[in-house]
């Protein structure tokens, strides 16, 4: 008798205990609630394997229910907590790099080490440039930032204008070009955007995007130290960049540098907006991750569509700029 009534209340714990594990996405099924509230407590005697009997019946209900309720990925596993940040964020689960449907893992194999660099930027942001961000939108007027994020978007045109030549997309390379000039004279070196209201369209490219126009679709996440985001193409691409780069060409360290400066506070100054969600994700690293890979497969994809079905690809998209980063200038 004992054996009877300790195996049911065996069984019944491990019913509970199944039931608890389960995460809560929304509300408990009904037909468990109501189960739950109906099943008798035990009572001490021989012919009591209710429990028991309804047990497997309950967690079969709260499976079957929680299937239908819980949306799962491609793959058939449930949405984890940063893909709901993502969604939440920009409407829709976030495709792999090399664009395949929503739900499936990410192509990044070499997570652990992108999570320790990830880690390491991230300690430098929270140190130095959201600090520097915060106090150059407190100190600096609007419209000297503007003029500020005006001026560095101009000065990519040339590898802009040069990567539309490479992937053959000649009336866009017109179009920058046109920009270029437009904004260098009328526009007071780049400080305002006269182009913008004569709706010339403001486009940016780089090396990474022309490889992947050339067919280098597929490519494992990476994350670098100060550069952030990006692709194994991306890292080759990097080097197509350098010899275009306006700013680079500047000779002279502290002019140079100080120019670099300038533009990563006021491209960081432009990310404010999001410190709340990363802040309050789950899992940051993935949700940075998935968002720029979208992002980045998004810019790929819109440069093979022709002119008049391609979206917006503009600047405040692109990611950080090797004119950015304070580094050696090897072409002098």
């Amino acid at each position: 008798m004992n054996v009877i009534r300790t195996a049911s209340f065996l069984l019944l714990a491990l019913a509970l205990s199944a039931c608890a594990a389960k995460p809560a996405r929304d509300s408990a099924p009904a037909s468990v609630a109501v189960a739950a509230e109906a099943a008798p407590p035990a009572a001490p005697t021989a012919t009591v394997v209710t429990p028991a009997d309804t047990a497997t019946p309950v967690a079969g209900a709260e499976a079957a229910q929680g299937a239908a309720a819980a949306p799962t990925a491609g793959n058939g596993v449930a949405p984890t907590g940063a893909e709901d940040d993502f969604a939440a964020l920009y409407g829709g689960p976030a495709p792999t790099a090399e664009g395949a449907e929503p739900g499936r893992s990410p192509y990044d194999p070499w997570e652990g080490f992108n999570r320790r660099v990830h880690a390491f930027n991230d300690v430098v942001d929270r140190a130095v440039a959201r600090p520097l961000a915060t106090a150059y939108t407190k100190v600096v007027p609007r419209v000297a930032r503007t003029g500020v994020t005006n001026f560095f978007s101009n000065l990519r045109a040339p590898v802009t204008i040069t990567n539309q030549l490479l992937q053959g997309r000649p009336g866009d390379a017109w179009d920058s070009l046109g920009r270029f000039v437009m904004n260098s004279t009328l526009g007071v070196g780049g400080l305002f955007d006269p182009a913008s209201r004569a709706l010339v369209p403001r486009r940016s490219e780089d090396f990474g995007q022309t490889l992947g126009a050339w067919g280098w679709r597929s490519s494992r996440y990476v994350e670098l130290p100060f550069f952030g985001p990006r692709t194994v193409r991306d890292v080759f691409g990097l080097a197509g960049d350098i010899p275009l780069s306006p700013i680079r060409t500047i000779e002279e360290d502290k002019i140079r540098i100080t120019l670099q400066g300038l533009q990563l506070v006021d491209m960081r100054s432009q990310l404010m907006a999001l410190d709340d969600i990363r802040d309050n994700a789950v899992d940051e690293y993935a949700l940075t991750r998935d968002a720029w890979l979208q992002r980045r497969n998004y810019q790929i994809q819109n440069d093979l569509r022709g002119k008049r079905e391609r979206g917006r690809n503009d600047d405040d998209d692109a990611p950080i700029p090797v004119d950015a980063m304070p580094m050696p200038n090897w072409g002098n």
